[in-house]
């Protein structure tokens, strides 16, 4: 390795050095999913990232998806997934796959992962600690002016109602990495399945974390350009992306993120980002560098 290489390792650790001095101490949440939770060399990444940066002093909170991982084991019970709007109709029998296979397989990977690289994970779902409460979610469909507006049952599918941050809390101060499940509790013990971004969106908020980090499979949010090309959008502010979510330029399972990201500013979060998750070590890029990657978030108009 030559002088210069090292020169410009150095030069590394000092561009991250006002970033970790501005982090030391802050709440971060990112929800982990998409591609880089099926390449392993992405996997093996993203936990090196958790572990640093509980290393230099900031507390990650992980929330997971696992809509793949799910869907695979319904089609191999013979049970065919469908989706309305975007969400997965959710009956007792697929709710007790969803359980299987967030709770029982998906988080206790993603927990032996990030332990093995160094930092100290403890798996939760919603339903530990009573800490996401939920309540059944409601589809509203428009039918026409004469016509009443029609109410879909889609089961089992959860909206965030509460968060019991004290679980968290006291995970963050023993020095653990909190990582979750999203499967939230009802009133009654039942349990609800939830977007996973509507949950992580929910936990920064409760927490008044520093940042709100969504994993994606795209750059971040993108529009159309005068010339019919797909380009980033590398700033918003609130009022931009309400525009968005109005206009059509979000669309897909942008639209959960955004409204995620929205909420989370709304309530306290001080920024959110929706970056690639396929980019080697996202995460340390967006925290540790002056240009950072993805769509930056703010609610400064």
């Amino acid at each position: 390795m030559t002088t210069e290489d090292n020169i410009s390792k150095a030069h590394i650790l000092t561009e991250a050095l006002p970033y970790i001095q501005r982090f030391y101490g802050k709440t971060i949440v990112i929800k982990y999913g998409g591609h880089a939770m099926k390449d392993e060399r992405l996997k093996a990444q993203f936990a090196q990232d958790v572990a640093l940066m509980k290393y230099v002093g900031i507390n990650p909170v992980i929330v997971h998806g696992g809509g793949p991982q799910i869907s695979r084991t319904l089609e191999r019970m013979g049970i065919q997934p469908t989706f309305i709007e975007g969400q997965r109709v959710t009956d007792d029998e697929t709710m007790s796959v969803v359980e299987m296979v967030l709770v029982g397989t998906v988080n206790k990977e993603i927990v032996g992962l990030i332990n093995s690289h160094g930092a100290r994970a403890v798996g939760l779902s919603g339903r530990d600690g009573d800490l996401i409460q939920a309540e059944r979610m409601k589809i509203y469909r428009y039918s026409g002016d004469d016509r009443p507006t029609e109410i879909i049952d889609i089961g089992r599918v959860g909206k965030v109602v509460r968060v019991n941050t004290d679980v968290l809390t006291a995970l963050e101060k023993a020095g653990f990495v909190p990582v979750i499940a999203p499967v939230g509790v009802g009133p009654g013990g039942q349990a609800y399945n939830i977007n996973a971004d509507l949950v992580a969106g929910a936990i920064a908020a409760a927490l008044k974390a520093e940042k709100l980090i969504l994993l994606t499979d795209i750059m971040g949010v993108m529009k159309e350009n005068p010339n019919g090309e797909r380009e980033l959008i590398p700033s918003m502010t609130v009022t931009d992306v309400k525009k968005a979510l109005e206009d059509g330029t979000a669309t897909g399972g942008m639209i959960p993120k955004l409204k995620s990201c929205l909420k989370t500013l709304e309530q306290g979060a001080k920024k959110a980002h929706i970056i690639d998750g396929r980019q080697e070590h996202a995460i340390l890029l967006e925290l540790f560098t002056d240009s950072g990657i993805g769509t930056e978030i703010t609610g400064e108009d």
